[in-house]
């Protein structure tokens, strides 16, 4: 795995929008196959969405911030907010995401989802 150059690539893309190394180590109890489950993933989101033509980076960070938000995701939400704040996505551009979101996810998914923003707002100073 860590010679494959397709798995290589999307690490490096994911550590370029996240600002720092993507780590998938396994946790205790977690079977040897959880390693191919994230390598698959991170091929797939990191490696065949992200770099794709069609979308600029901006649209594709809200996009998915949306998307977390609305599904209630919290760990891929933190990861999303990240990616965004790390492109240039301003925290009033999220906020205001948020207050869109509430109007078609409604109050409570939109407000939970904010202060899991909050919290990784207080990261990016």
């Amino acid at each position: 795995m860590p010679d494959d150059p397709r798995y290589q690539q999307a690490l490096d893309t994911a550590e370029r929008l996240l600002g720092q190394p993507l780590t998938l180590p396994l946790a205790d109890g977690e079977p040897a196959v959880g390693q191919d489950f994230r390598r698959l993933a991170t091929e797939h989101t990191f490696g065949d969405s992200w770099p794709r033509p069609g979308l600029d980076l901006r649209s594709r960070c809200l996009i998915s911030v949306a998307v977390a938000a609305a599904l209630g995701t919290h760990e891929p939400l933190r990861g999303q907010l990240r990616i965004a704040l790390t492109s240039g996505v301003t925290k009033e551009e999220i906020v205001e995401l948020f207050i869109h979101l509430e109007a078609y996810a409604g109050a409570a998914r939109a407000f939970d989802s904010y202060q899991v923003a909050a919290a990784v707002f207080g990261e990016h100073r």
